[in-house]
């Protein structure tokens, strides 16, 4: 059986994770701390990321975008559509939320919570800054109006099926809800989605997380919050 070298709350490790159980893939699941930077773990990956996939048969799939696109590429069902469209003009749209979720609201939200709330537990004296958390929590009203507006306008983020789109915001916005980030009675469609994708079968595995020391925000584990 593979293994998937993750953090729990990782969103690209999530994503990968969501892919998996929406394909019916059985792994073992590895908890690492990247920012640890072990030794051993650095030998596999010294960019200090997750997700890592290892197969004893193939060579180990380093950083989110191999894992994803390796996971897509060997296990999506050919009888039926994947989470990637056929048609090159959904495709596109996808491959544009995609990047959205995984670069813009990464690198303007996510990683800063997850560094002021995750990472610094695990550094002698360290503690979250209000001022990047104030910041964040602004950067993120702002996603969430775009996610809304989109939700309000499209039956899923990229179109009318659901994508690897889908999957990726549910990843990150999953992590948020986890550390109580998220005021869902503000989030209007986008709750009314969130609730549509919390709801499959392959969500189970992330709603079961916890974190030592840091359980999770009411209503987390909730179909209906």
């Amino acid at each position: 059986m593979a293994r998937l070298l993750h953090h729990p709350l990782d969103p690209s490790a999530r994503l990968a994770r969501l892919m998996l159980a929406e394909y019916g893939v059985p792994v073992d699941l590895e908890e690492i701390k990247p920012w640890l930077r072990q030794p051993e773990f650095l030998e596999i990956n010294p960019a200090a990321t997750v997700p890592i996939l290892l197969d004893n048969a193939e060579p180990p799939v380093v950083g989110p975008l191999a894992v994803i696109l390796n996971i897509e590429e060997r296990f999506a069902p050919t009888s039926v559509a994947g989470l990637v469209p056929a048609l090159s003009a959904e495709r596109a749209e996808m491959w544009r939320m995609f990047e959205w979720v995984l670069g813009k609201l990464n690198d303007e939200v996510t990683r800063y919570v997850l560094e002021e709330k995750i990472v610094k537990r695990d550094r002698q004296g360290g503690t979250p800054d209000p001022a990047v958390l104030r910041i964040a929590k602004a950067n993120l009203t702002e996603h969430m109006h775009y996610f809304t507006w989109l939700c309000a306008t499209r039956s899923w983020l990229a179109g009318d099926n659901m994508t690897l789109a889908d999957f990726a915001l549910a990843a990150h916005l999953s992590t948020l809800d986890y550390l109580g980030d998220i005021d869902w009675e503000k989030a209007g469609e986008t709750r009314d989605w969130y609730s549509r994708i919390k709801s499959r079968p392959a969500f189970r595995t992330l709603l079961n997380d916890r974190v030592v020391g840091m359980p999770p925000h009411r209503g987390y584990a909730d179909l209906d919050f």
